[in-house]
């Protein structure tokens, strides 16, 4: 049994366990996943995620990465995260991914919600911000349909194999 930290209709964020990390791995190394991750050329052994897994623990301070469960099911279906939580000038950096074979259900839409929730109602975080890369179409949609707005754009800025250099969209949701 896990503890569950929020729950929505569709999804709820979970604890995040040392068993979810073979699924992690798997998901990490699908070069489909990847594609609009950072590091999209990066490959991933097992205890690479052993060791994420440790450094997450040690800087829950200013790391917070969840499950995403099916709530059904209550099986992992992606990760989200608040990073580089700074609780000084009140911000934070939201990322997340949905295992390939859990797309278009609107799972992401609704763990984002739900990360809001916990960055503004529990962290009391003022500022929560994205950077997505402009060909991620589905990423731009979770971001806007939760109300965030694009602040800036970094012109060809990053390589995504296949596609080249892209833009880097930079977007932000205020709490009110």
């Amino acid at each position: 049994m896990r503890p569950i930290i929020l729950k929505g209709n569709l999804v709820s964020l979970g604890m995040l366990l040392r068993d979810d990390l073979r699924q992690i791995w798997l998901w990490y190394n699908d070069r489909e996943v990847r594609k609009y991750l950072s590091f999209p050329e990066e490959i991933f052994f097992y205890e690479d995620e052993l060791e994420w897994y440790e450094a997450l623990r040690r800087e829950k301070k200013h790391e917070k990465v969840f499950a995403i469960l099916e709530n059904s099911s209550r099986s992992l279906v992606g990760l989200i995260g608040l990073h580089r939580i700074d609780h000084h000038n009140g911000h934070a950096e939201l990322g997340y991914f949905i295992g390939r074979e859990h797309w278009g259900y609107g799972y992401a839409s609704e763990a984002v919600k739900l990360a809001l929730e916990y960055a503004f109602e529990w962290l009391n975080l003022r500022k929560v911000y994205a950077r997505v890369y402009e060909p991620n179409e589905a990423s731009v949609k979770v971001l806007e349909k939760n109300g965030f707005t694009l602040a800036g754009r970094w012109r060809k800025h990053q390589y995504v194999p296949g596609e080249g250099f892209v833009d880097v969209l930079m977007y932000e949701r205020f709490r009110d």
